[in-house]
């Protein structure tokens, strides 16, 4: 796999037409298909590679989900970035150089929030690796270094970005958009690249307007199924804990991602990755027996993202997010 060798230019640049940009050598190359028997790696693929700059392929793997650790990579095989930084960095870069992606092609990491099964290992990473920077508002910042004992040189690593304005990294355009949770300055991302649209929704107690209006949009759907409710109910959670759990800005349960999926599935939506399930009051079968009958509901067809035969031409492929484990390696 030829390897991008120049050298990296990170700087804030300018906003033109509500759009931020940053200085980072955008002008990636098409990913190749990793399916070809030559390319050395275990993948699934959705689509063939082909040669329009346009529709490069998506490459998507998550290192871990849940209140243990959260980190996920999106971009193709060239560069992309980290969605969260929560999970042991010696894992996360291990695994990504078993799929043929170096730490120079990272060109930043995106937060969701400042929980620490989000940022655990932000400082870590920004330190090691120091042309990789954070992409988060000022505010997450702030929460950052107000709730952690956490370096201030953080900061240094800072690029600011806001709600709703574009900005562009790693080949991609990525918008921010407000989420309901109880941490700082809570967000997705809708993140463009290659003629798809990759949405984040996880960590959040109900889905938000702003959040309905860019998840509708999503050909790939990473979305929080935190707990069964019944499971939740009558498990061994104190009162208050539960409480925080069910809030408007605690989490999402199987049933309230299912019905919202199901409402707003059309034939565009190709992948549904659930997130941050629950150690303790959820099960991957059951959140995703639960997401299959909305989905199935909705008159789609549902595959499992094996890709065996009998599945791939399903309408829609449905994939749990191992909570502990490096996922699939998907290729978009």
């Amino acid at each position: 796999m030829k390897r991008d060798n120049r050298k990296y230019r990170h700087s804030y640049n300018e906003t033109r037409q509500g759009v931020i940009y940053f200085d980072n050598d955008d002008d990636a190359q098409p990913a190749p298909d990793l399916n070809d028997k030559d390319s050395g790696g275990k993948h699934a693929t959705a689509a063939a590679g082909n040669d329009d700059k346009s529709t490069w392929p998506m490459q998507f793997a998550s290192f871990g989900s849940g209140s243990s650790g959260n980190c996920a990579y999106l971009g193709n095989s060239r560069q992309g970035i980290l969605i969260d930084a929560g999970v042991d960095m010696t894992h996360v870069f291990h695994d990504l150089a078993q799929n043929g992606i170096s730490p120079s092609m990272v060109k930043g990491i995106i937060l969701t929030h400042d929980h620490s099964d989000h940022v655990r290992y932000v400082y870590r990473i920004v330190r090691q690796y120091k042309h990789i920077h954070i992409y988060c508002t000022p505010k997450l910042m702030n929460g950052l270094l107000r709730h952690h004992n956490i370096s201030r040189r953080v900061k240094d690593y800072q690029e600011p970005i806001f709600k709703e304005i574009p900005f562009h990294l790693a080949g991609m355009t990525i918008t921010a958009f407000e989420t309901s949770h109880d941490a700082t300055d809570n967000m997705g991302f809708m993140i463009e690249g290659g003629g798809h649209r990759f949405v984040v929704g996880t960590d959040m107690g109900m889905i938000t307007p702003r959040a309905d209006y860019y998840m509708r949009q999503a050909e790939y759907l990473m979305i929080e199924s935190n707990y069964d409710r019944v499971m939740l109910d009558e498990g061994h959670y104190p009162e208050y804990l539960k409480n925080r759990v069910r809030a408007e800005k605690g989490h999402l349960d199987n049933k309230m991602a299912a019905q919202f999926v199901g409402q707003i599935y059309s034939p565009g939506l190709k992948y549904v990755f659930l997130c941050h399930l629950s150690n303790d009051n959820n099960t991957p079968e059951i959140a995703l027996s639960t997401m299959r009958a909305a989905l199935e509901g909705s008159g789609a067809t549902v595959g499992d993202a094996s890709f065996a035969p009998g599945q791939r031409d399903r309408d829609v492929q449905l994939y749990a997010l191992p909570r502990y484990e490096t996922s699939t390696w998907f290729v978009l």
